[in-house]
C-alpha cells in the first residue's frame, strides 16, 4: 500500500508555534510529512533558506515521520516530482481560508490528483505569523510565546547580526 505523504509548504521565515501546531495536527493523518521551504525569487527572505531548514530540522529532530526540504518553482511540480498526493495548509481566519481555497483550486487544476487538507489553528495561535514575529523582533519584544523554544535563541542571535 502506498504511503500517505503530505507536503506542508511555506516560507517559514521564521517557523512559528502556529506552524508547529499544524504539523502536530497533521501527524495523525499521514505516514510522512515533508515540510517544504519554498524559495521565491521575488521575495527576499529575512532569514536564509539554509538557516530555516536547519531550525526546522532541529525542532523535529526526534520525529521520524518528518522530513525538511526546500524547493523552487510551483508546489504542484514539487508534489509531482516526489509523488505526493496531499498538501497541508493552516487556516487562521476567513481571509486565510478564502486565499488558501483559491490556491487549492488552482493546484487541483495544475495537478488533478492533489488534495489540500486544511487545519484550523488554535485560537491562541491565530494571530501568530512570521511577519508578526519579525515585527516584534524589530521592536525588541519578547518572541518566546510565538516561536518553538528549540530555535528561539538562534533566531534572536541571527536577528541581531542582520
Amino acid at each position: 500500500m502506498k504511503k500517505k505523504i503530505a507536503i506542508f509548504p511555506g516560507s517559514f521565515d521564521p517557523f512559528t508555534n502556529g506552524h508547529l501546531s499544524i504539523v502536530k495536527k497533521s501527524l495523525n493523518l499521514f505516514d510522512e510529512i515533508i515540510i517544504a521551504i519554498g524559495y521565491n525569487e521575488k521575495k527576499n527572505g529575512y532569514f536564509s533558506i539554509e538557516k530555516r531548514e536547519m531550525w526546522i530540522k532541529k525542532i523535529f529532530f526526534f520525529e521520524k515521520k518528518i522530513k525538511v526540504l526546500s524547493y523552487k518553482g510551483l508546489t504542484t511540480d514539487f508534489c509531482k516530482k516526489l509523488n505526493i498526493d496531499f498538501i497541508v495548509r493552516g487556516i487562521r481566519n476567513t481571509t486565510d481560508f478564502n486565499y488558501e481555497n483559491s490556491i487549492a483550486q488552482i493546484n487541483k487544476i495544475l495537478l488533478p490528483r492533489i488534495e489540500t487538507i486544511f487545519f484550523t489553528s488554535n485560537s491562541e495561535l491565530s494571530v501568530i505569523s512570521s511577519s508578526v514575529v519579525r515585527e516584534v523582533l524589530k521592536m525588541g519584544g519578547d518572541i518566546s510565546k510565538f516561536i518553538p523554544k528549540e530555535i528561539e535563541l538562534q533566531i534572536k542571535n541571527d536577528f541581531k547580526k542582520s
